[in-house]
């Protein structure tokens, strides 16, 4: 009997320590719930906040109340209409904060002040400028759920204009329906050739099959800055341009010379998409004449198929080997290229005078501008 009872008092102990473990458990997983907000804190009134002058800006809030202390990730909200629900009318800041009091970025806030002050129709000249910015939080925990939103606050702000310049690009990429271009895989597309200007004009001589479609973009990937028929086409060179669902299309097959130029309009860049004969030209020393300008007796022979060549005219003597394109408004030596000894052909593009070879009277050259290759003979 005393053994039965030993047992029995055994697994009374047990059963009551487990009871204990189950309501400890039950305390260490606290039950989420979403509050419906949580408050920001107003700042004074009749502060003007000049974004230009401080590094940062204050916000304090109250944490959230999930039902227990939990990290929780704020993201700043801003507007200049005081509306949260048209996300074309505010914008959120890309810092974001893990603590109640943040010193939050006045620059990022100066951008986004900017920004939606050009969206209004503000422009440069507007600036500096003082308005009322709406702010709110938004509240998360570090998986990015549980999100709920504080009230809304409004400050004072000034600033000046907080964009970096619209910089015209330095690179700038063909993709198309064609393998030549890269059968729309970017691994395949081809550079354009910068001018020594360095004023967002490209060039390069392409030969196209009949329907080839193509895009262009200054990135080596679809991005939303690419574009096509939406550009200004000016054919020049009888091509059959047209718009094929956003892409550029040609119409007929042949070789051509394919400028770009770009321009900026107040905070956006249009393209002109030029299609060109691709005359190419002697220049300098071994030229008819020996004229530094770009002469009819000088040009190139065009070929019929992307297999043929480019060929020069005779070299009217001794000496240094340049040719070019012309392109309208550039100098001829903005878009000169030579050919290697090892039979590249090597644009000038950006970069300074190239080292050309000296080649004998009589000779000619010979240029594939599919393949890249040339040579003299």
């Amino acid at each position: 009997m005393k053994a039965i009872n030993q047992i029995g008092i055994a697994l009374l102990a047990a059963l009551t320590l487990a009871l204990a473990s189950c309501e400890d458990d039950h305390d260490s997983n606290p039950t989420l719930k979403i509050p419906e907000s949580f408050t920001l804190n107003a700042p004074n009134a009749a502060t003007v906040y000049d974004l230009e002058k401080s590094k940062t800006v204050e916000l304090t809030c109250t944490q959230p109340d999930y039902g227990f202390t939990a990290a929780t990730v704020y993201t700043v909200q801003v507007s200049l209409d005081n509306d949260f629900k048209d996300k074309a009318k505010f914008m959120a800041l890309p810092t974001t904060y893990t603590k109640a009091k943040m010193a939050v970025d006045a620059n990022e806030i100066a951008v986004v002040q900017t920004t939606l002050a050009l969206d209004k129709g503000k422009t440069e000249a507007d600036f500096p400028l003082t308005s009322k910015l709406y702010i709110r939080l938004k509240a998360t925990l570090p998986n990015g759920k549980a999100e709920v939103y504080s009230n809304v606050i409004s400050l004072n702000a000034r600033t000046k204009f907080a964009l970096d310049p619209i910089a015209t690009p330095k690179t700038m990429y063909v993709i198309g329906s064609s393998k030549a271009i890269g059968e729309w895989k970017w691994g395949g597309c081809v550079p354009m050739v910068q001018t020594v200007a360095q004023d967002g004009t490209f060039w390069r001589i392409f030969y196209f099959d009949a329907g080839t479609a193509m895009k262009f973009n200054a990135e080596k990937k679809f991005d939303g800055n690419e574009f096509g028929s939406s550009a200004t086409l000016v054919d020049n060179a009888s091509a059959g341009l047209s718009d094929d669902g956003g892409n550029l299309k040609v119409a007929k097959a042949g070789w051509y010379l394919v400028v770009i130029k770009t321009a900026v309009k107040g905070r956006d860049l249009k393209y002109t998409i030029n299609f060109e004969k691709p005359n190419v030209y002697l220049i300098g020393d071994v030229s008819i004449g020996g004229k530094w300008e770009t002469t009819s007796e000088n040009l190139f022979t065009i070929p019929t198929t992307a297999d043929g060549k480019f060929v020069s005219p005779a070299f009217a003597k001794t000496g240094e080997v340049r040719m070019c394109v012309k392109i309208e408004g550039e100098e001829w030596w903005h878009s000169e290229f030579i050919v290697l000894a090892e039979g590249d052909i090597l644009y000038r593009g950006a970069g300074g005078d190239q080292d050309r070879s000296t080649q004998n009277a009589g000779k000619k050259a010979y240029l594939n501008f599919m393949t890249g290759k040339g040579e003299y003979k």
